[in-house]
């Protein structure tokens, strides 16, 4: 019992309570979140805003610039796409499910080039690539960065995003010592994998099929 409590939880020994408190507080708050997501439901964001909120602190206290730079992404997204959902519902019509148009493609693309480049120019001015994970940030950072564009608009395609990206996070942050974090990600997977299914269904059923 002891070996797999050590195995579980040995990161955290020595560790300060409040932020382990606050880790399982954000993660919490992050698997609810994502099946907010799952479900359509505008509280995606409210819910997501403090997780993120949370881990910017957590992650900026463990010197992981990456993962804290897309945390507060996270953070200015959750506000937009909670403002996009909340007023196209009341001033217009409700958002739809849409799939990615070649424009969005476009888009996404400088998106994902955009914030590889950013993140580089941060790795490098703190001398971060030393550590074979940076590279993986790097990487993991810019697939999040276009899965959370894409959710704030509605596009159906973001699911694909978000499940590469929690699979490659999964060892990743077990490898960090973020225990609760990389058990997180595991429920993100699963949870992303329902929400596809879901969002495809109720795609099928909305009158728009591709976004203009």
């Amino acid at each position: 019992m002891n070996e797999v409590f050590e195995f579980f939880f040995g990161a955290y020994f020595g560790a300060s309570p409040i932020l382990v408190g606050l880790e399982m507080t954000a993660v919490f708050l992050g698997v609810l979140s994502v099946w907010f997501a799952h479900k359509e439901n505008i509280l995606v964001f409210p819910t997501g805003l403090v997780s993120t909120g949370i881990f910017v602190y957590i992650l900026w206290v463990y010197g992981l610039l990456g993962d804290m730079l897309i945390n507060g992404y996270y953070t200015a997204m959750s506000i937009y796409g909670w403002w996009f959902w909340w007023y196209k519902g009341t001033e217009h019509h409700e958002p739809q499910i849409s799939r990615v148009s070649r424009n969005d493609w476009r888009k996404a693309g400088y998106l994902f080039i955009g914030a590889i480049l950013f993140v580089v120019v941060v790795y490098m001015s703190f001398d971060m690539f030393r550590v074979w994970t940076a590279y993986v940030d790097t990487f993991t950072t810019a697939i999040f960065f276009v899965a959370m564009w894409l959710m704030a608009k509605k596009k159906w395609e973001h699911w694909h995003f978000w499940i590469v990206g929690n699979l490659i996070s999964i060892p990743l942050y077990w490898y960090k010592g973020l225990t609760f974090t990389a058990f997180q990600y595991i429920l993100f997977t699963i949870i992303a994998l329902l929400g596809y299914q879901s969002w495809k269904k109720n795609l099928s059923n909305s009158p728009l099929h591709l976004s203009k």
